[in-house]
């Protein structure tokens, strides 16, 4: 298994996560083409070698040639250019993007319905999702409507994407990072000016470990802590395993210090994952099914790993309900505040569980129903478990007027057929 540590002492930003993967060993033409067949304006990338107070690293180079265009015909008069500033990198000189702006849905649903491997879309979509909950939080809006003119730019589209491919080129199972600086300062941004962190930027980091480094300055942008909360499982020191491999990005602006983020590739031992958890736990006797259900379906929209109900009888021989919610350890105080808001409970108990976990990769496959993605639970070369994902399942139940156990049967059998002939 490889595991990816995020060594984030100089902060994070969409373009500096990139380049340090390309720099560990990230195939850039792999990434470019699989870029090129979204729907996305045309554009060429490149990564340049640059010297970071004495570091050597690498830093990203994007051009787009339609934005060009648009300039010289706005220059001429034919067309009035539209200006904003683009704060999803760690530069902070003004920018001139004339790409459409896109909303939080139309990204979301152009990485549904690419062709992009399983688990780079699941990756991509988390990003994305995270931030634009962020956005729709600060402005007062539903996440789905956030118009993405500070992160849906082009450029921050190819960062997140990109990122999630080079993780995919890289073969990397798992990520930690590093508690993160944020800079301190003033920021213009579209709106005005803003402090460091960016609001959108600091919601995003709530129940993530900050690092105390006092630079004035953005060090960390919203795409930046989009990756360290959307996609690491862990925040701490480096894991006590041999580095393997180390790579530098460049920030594009310079500091005192190196402003470069070094991602470090470790060899881990192959074996079910073990992990802390933490679980929430009160129970009431007065609470209407209605209740209960809403309560479910926010704890789910909050990120929580699962939920449910037990059934249960208290004093006085009266029925009664047990709610149980597990979730990451960093993320304890959200699900606090929703029993205590959302139920009639007065005090909520918690304890710290250790829980093993099969290794998981999503695969595309080729069934009598077309292509359909299965998620494989394996340890070391050993598959324990192939699961087609239910919302396509059902799709093709209710298309084909067949029983989902069907499905799922078919399904797992062209599966297991089509990845031991691959192995």
């Amino acid at each position: 298994m490889k595991q990816l540590y995020l060594d984030c002492q100089s902060g994070i930003s969409g373009d500096m996560t990139l380049t340090a993967l390309i720099d560990l060993g990230a195939d850039i033409d792999y990434i470019k083409n699989q870029l090129r067949q979204l729907p996305i304006d045309s554009f060429s990338m490149d990564i340049k070698q640059t010297d970071k107070k004495g570091i050597s690293s690498k830093e990203l180079v994007l051009d787009f040639p339609d934005e060009h265009e648009h300039v010289r015909a706005a220059e001429a008069g034919h067309v009035h250019s539209h200006h904003h500033h683009n704060h999803s990198h760690t530069h902070s000189d003004d920018h001139t993007h004339h790409h459409a702006h896109r909303k939080a849905s139309t990204i979301l649903n152009m990485i549904k319905e690419s062709e992009l491997p399983s688990r780079v879309k699941e990756r991509s979509r988390s990003v994305f999702e995270m931030i634009a909950q962020a956005e729709g939080k600060i402005h007062g809006m539903d996440p789905a409507e956030v118009h993405f003119h500070e992160v849906g730019a082009m450029d921050s589209i190819i960062d997140v994407i990109g990122v999630c491919l080079a993780l995919e080129n890289l073969e990397i199972d798992r990520i930690m990072a590093s508690p993160v600086p944020t800079g301190y300062g003033k920021l213009r941004m579209a709106h005005g000016l803003y402090p460091i962190p960016a609001p959108a930027t600091a919601e995003i980091l709530r129940g993530i470990p900050l690092a105390d480094f006092q630079v004035e300055g953005e060090l960390t942008t919203p795409t930046g802590a989009g990756f360290v909360k959307a996609l690491a499982l862990e925040y701490g020191q480096m894991p006590a395993l041999p580095m393997e491999r180390i790579g530098y990005g460049a920030g594009k602006k310079d500091f005192e210090h190196p402003n470069v983020l070094r991602a470090i590739l470790f060899q881990a031992n192959d074996k079910p994952e073990s992990e802390t958890i933490t679980v929430l736990e009160c129970q009431l006797d007065d609470m209407s099914g209605e209740a209960l259900g809403y309560l479910m379906e926010k704890a789910f929209d909050k990120g929580a790993l699962d939920v449910y109900f037990t059934p249960i009888t208290m004093k006085k021989s009266r029925p009664a309900t047990l709610i149980t919610i597990l979730t990451k350890p960093e993320n304890v105080l959200v699900f606090e505040e929703l029993l205590l808001r959302e139920t009639s409970t007065f005090g909520v108990r918690k304890s710290q569980w250790e829980r093993s976990v099969l290794h998981r990769r999503f695969q595309t496959i080729e069934t009598a129903y077309g292509k359909m993605t299965v998620k494989i639970g394996y340890k070391d070369d050993d598959i324990y478990k192939i699961t087609p994902e239910y919302e396509e399942a059902k799709v093709v139940a209710a298309e084909n007027n067949i029983p989902l156990n069907e499905v799922y049967g078919n399904v797992r059998k062209a599966a297991k057929e089509q990845i031991c002939s691959s192995d």
